[in-house]
């Protein structure tokens, strides 16, 4: 027998929230990046483009992730709610629709009735939460930490094509931005799927189609722009 087993499901949350906000840092800032340069601007207004971007950047993303996050635990509460008042009013009738949950999933109808009783002594309210709603400590919204993440791997993102502005020289900006960036997101790809358990070509080559065709978009429409003033 196995103790104190740890399955990848476990950083579900933290990690969709951070692979999220690290690729759309490097994806949205890259962009601007590109856009910006692509229609003949100098260099300074490219790097406080790319400042500018990563700062609201990361204010949207956190109060995004924290709205979205706070709505699903705003339902969450209410049907646990509903859930108490349930098990106050009619136990028996909750007892027999947890049992009935346990015969469909393969117990025979006098196990599953054992099994219903006694996992509502222990703990009512969770064995409903996790048997009827899918309600787990897994799954439980947590809006504050989605948020800080978010906010936190954006702003990470965000900062490597701002360095490769730094750094490098105005002239090369246009393809040195947009390797790097596709590197960055081939790198983040990778480790969010080995994190997860998931393939990693599968996922570095995901994270680095769509973020070429991001910044290809933004620099078409910012030559488009910079050729027609």
């Amino acid at each position: 027998m196995r103790h104190g087993e740890w399955h990848k499901t476990d950083r579900i949350g933290w990690l969709r929230a951070a692979v999220l906000g690290a690729n759309d840092g490097i994806v949205s800032t890259a962009s601007l990046v590109l856009g910006v340069a692509a229609a003949g601007t100098d260099p300074q207004a490219v790097l406080v483009s790319g400042v500018a971007g990563l700062v609201a950047g990361a204010m949207s993303m956190a109060a995004g992730e924290y709205v979205s996050v706070s709505s699903q635990s705003d339902t969450e509460q209410a049907d646990l709610a509903r859930e108490r008042a349930e098990l106050a009013s009619a136990p028996e009738q909750e007892q027999a629709e947890l049992a009935e949950i346990y015969v469909r999933r393969g117990l025979d109808p006098e196990l599953a009735s054992a099994v219903a009783i006694q996992l509502m002594e222990h703990d009512a309210l969770g064995a409903h939460a996790r048997d009827e709603l899918g309600i787990s400590e897994i799954s439980t919204a947590r809006p504050v930490q989605a948020a800080f993440a978010s906010a936190a791997t954006f702003s990470v993102g965000a900062s490597l094509p701002l360095l490769v502005v730094l750094l490098l020289p105005a002239a090369s900006l246009m393809w040195t931005v947009p390797v790097s960036s596709l590197l960055f997101l081939a790198l983040l790809g990778s480790l969010a799927a080995k994190a997860g358990g998931a393939p990693v070509l599968v996922a570095a080559w995901r994270v680095t189609f769509w973020g070429a065709l991001a910044m290809a978009l933004t620099a078409g429409v910012g030559a488009l722009f910079g050729v027609a003033t």
